[in-house]
This record gives structure tokens, C-alpha cells and sequence, in this order.
């Protein structure tokens, strides 16, 4: 089925990109398009995806940590990464997951807040897949509220003594590393919380995979187990203290999700006008009738108008100006609009639109967890209406 469609020239997207970002652009869709999409429906069905092989192969790409600057990074502007995260949504949302957690979360939080020693030690090989990172923060009662978290470190001597539990976490079973956020009894860090670098070879850490999902199968997720794992003094991030360091790299990722989400929206709808286009109904294409058309319609200017917000508010981040409600403000619409898509073209596609022959059930399936993580589609409607009201109405 071609892969081709008239949205570029619809709402001439090309012209708000330079040739850097196309260029970027272009080469992660190459590889996305010739090494991950024949394989996806297998990875998805089969529950299994070759993270070291593929993070290798991201990694000599340069996607890994790419809008970040030394230590192996490749510094791109976020316009750039975001488009990196669309063209590998567009494939299948657990590969833009493997590479949110890796740079956005893990990365980044070893980037902003560790020292020297830190990025040192776990950046270069990151960037490259060598290493595989992951992000422990959302536990299995506490999720849009953070604050509450029971994991906690306690200091032994010079050591920290981890103990308690992490859920759905990314590349959790695969990881190398992760970055592990719990409560200490640091006076001089506002609400205790505090973020660890913790090699998952420490004695202590184990990660029992999830399985029977039916959403983000063609990624690793994973509970993290901590039993007094003890911990050096300078595993701590030493410039994190609070949820300050936690929701800042949130943030980070929710804009890669901006971008992403409109990728597979606009996988679907490229998917249902090819459909349309050669399925045959009464004798006539499917794409000739009235009411397939304005559904298509519709779509498009949903898949154009995320485009262009997630262009807006990339400019913005490259200028330094981005603030956390429009991040929900991308993160709310992509989500949602995207989803919407997926089931409105599995209508397009009939009976076909329930097989994995199809991406369109694997992508709507996929973002119902995308709709939910990195916080609920409620709570960025909340960020939002913070900010244009001026009261906090989250409890």
C-alpha cells in the first residue's frame, strides 16, 4: 500500500521546516519505513520487541538523546527531535516510548541534574545504545499525584538504602540503568524527594516484566523492585530536589508525545485514503462516496492543525519560551484528536481495520495508553484550566 499522501501540500508543512529538520526528518522516516514497520505487526502480536538491536541501530542514527549537547548527544533543536518522535510513532507508539524513556526521561535526567561523574559515566553509552535507561517515578497507587510516593531512601553512613516499588515502567526489564526518584529525610529538600542513578546490577533491584497487555505490546514494560538496594552517596542527582526534577523531565517527554501522537494519526488516515481508494463498494471506490469523504476531510484537518501546533510549540522550546500549560496544551490535543482518528478510519476500513495486516487497531490500542501516560488527558485539561482561571482545582 502506498505511503504516500497529499497532507504536506494540503497545509504545506515543508515550508515551516528547514533543511536541517527535513533532512533529519527524511532519514528517520528511511529507517523507520525500511527497518521497523515490516516487523512491527509481529513484534506487536508476539508481545516481543529486540530493544538492545533496535537501540543500537537508533543510536548510530542518532535519535537517542538527540536534542541534548555533549557527552555523545548530537544537540538537535527540539523541532528537529519532535519531528524524530513523529516519523517513529507513526510506525508504532512503543518505539517513540523506547526513545522518549531513553533521552527525555533517563537521559535528560542524568543531563539537567547529575554530576559530572554521572554523565560521564552513563551518557556516551546512551546515546550510542549501548546502555539502556529507564525512569522510575509512577508507582502502583500513585501515578497523577507523584507527591505521595512510598518509595523511599534512608541513609546508612555515607550509603542510601532504597526499598519499594515502581510501575509501568519503560525498558524496565532491559535497562542498564535507572533513574529512581523516592522520599529521603533531606531537610533541605523541599517535599524529600530526591532522584538516584541505580544500576540494575546493584544487589537488591529486580524488574519482573508485565505481560497480557493489549496496548504498547511491541514494548517493554516493566514493575521495579527494590529490597535494600544500598547505594553510594554519589548515586544521588545531586541538583534535583523535589518534584521540581521529576516533572521537568515529564515535560520533556510530553513533547516528544505532541509530535508522536500526530504520527500515528497520521499513519491511520494515510492507511484508510489508500484503503478507501482501492476497496471497491456498489461498484465504485469506497474513497468516491459522499460521506467517506467528509469523514477524511475532517481527519485531515485534525492531522493538519496537530501538525502545525506541534510546530508552533517547537519553536517555542527552541527559543527557551515553551511553559508547562502549552505542553498539556499539545499533549491534550494530540491524544486525543489521535485516538479519535484510529477508530473513525477502522470504520473507513471495515472488518479489515481489526487486523494487524492493517496499523490502524494496533494504533488506536497503542493510544489508549498514550491518552493516559505522562499524565491523564483530566489532568492537563486541570494544567490548562489553572492557567486560564488562576485557581488549582486537582483536588
Amino acid at each position: 500500500m502506498s505511503r504516500t499522501s497529499t497532507l504536506p501540500q494540503l497545509f504545506a508543512l515543508d515550508s515551516l521546516l528547514d533543511a536541517d529538520e527535513i533532512a533529519i526528518r527524511d532519514t528517520v522516516r528511511s529507517f523507520a519505513d525500511s527497518r521497523l514497520r515490516p516487523h512491527i505487526g509481529d513484534w506487536f502480536e508476539d508481545a516481543k520487541l529486540p530493544v538492545r538491536e533496535i537501540a543500537a541501530e537508533l543510536g548510530g542514527l542518532g535519535a537517542l538523546g538527540m536534542h541534548l549537547e555533549g557527552y555523545g548527544c548530537p544537540g538537535t533543536s527540539a523541532t528537529a527531535y519532535g519531528l524524530a518522535c513523529l516519523e517513529l510513532e507513526a510506525v508504532d507508539s512503543g518505539i517513540r516510548s523506547l526513545v522518549s524513556v531513553q533521552g527525555s526521561l533517563a537521559m535528560f535526567s542524568i543531563h539537567h541534574w547529575g554530576s559530572e561523574e554521572q554523565k560521564n559515566e552513563w551518557l556516551p553509552r546512551m546515546a550510542a545504545g549501548e546502555a539502556i535507561g529507564c525512569f522510575g517515578l509512577t508507582e502502583p497507587d500513585f501515578g497523577s499525584n507523584p507527591s505521595g510516593m512510598r518509595t523511599q531512601a534512608k541513609r546508612d553512613g555515607d550509603d542510601w538504602v532504597l526499598n519499594g516499588s515502581k510501575m509501568w515502567i519503560t525498558n524496565g526489564s532491559v535497562a542498564d540503568v535507572a533513574v529512581v526518584w523516592a522520599q529521603t529525610d533531606l531537610a533541605d529538600s523541599p517535599s524529600g524527594i530526591r532522584g538516584f542513578v541505580v544500576p540494575t546490577d546493584t544487589p537488591g533491584f529486580s524488574a519482573p516484566e508485565i505481560h497480557k497487555k493489549m496496548s504498547l505490546r511491541a514494548s517493554v514494560t516493566s514493575e521495579l523492585v527494590f529490597d535494600d538496594v544500598r547505594l553510594p552517596a554519589s548515586a544521588m542527582l545531586p541538583k534535583a530536589e523535589g518534584l521540581r526534577g521529576p516533572l521537568t523531565a515529564l515535560g520533556e517527554a510530553r513533547f516528544g508525545i505532541i509530535f508522536g501522537a500526530i504520527g500515528a494519526a497520521r499513519d491511520c488516515l494515510e492507511t484508510a485514503i489508500a484503503y478507501a481508494q482501492t476497496r471497491e463498494v456498489f461498484d465504485k471506490p469506497l474513497a468516491g462516496y459522499q460521506i467517506t469523504q467528509t469523514k477524511i476531510a475532517d481527519m485531515a484537518l485534525e492531522v493538519g492543525k496537530g501538525h502545525l501546533l506541534a510546530y508552533h510549540l517547537g519553536r517555542l522550546k527552541d527559543r527557551g519560551e515553551i511553559t508547562p500549560e502549552q505542553v498539556s496544551t499539545g499533549k491534550l490535543n494530540s491524544t486525543r484528536e489521535a485516538i479519535k482518528i484510529a477508530r473513525e478510519c477502522r470504520t473507513i476500513l471495515g472488518a479489515n481495520g481489526i487486523t494487524l495486516e492493517y496499523p490502524v487497531i494496533r494504533h488506536a490500542n497503542n493510544l489508549e495508553s498514550v491518552l493516559t501516560y505522562e499524565g491523564t488527558s483530566e489532568v492537563h485539561q486541570l494544567t490548562i484550566g489553572r492557567a486560564l482561571t488562576g485557581s488549582a482545582a486537582f483536588r
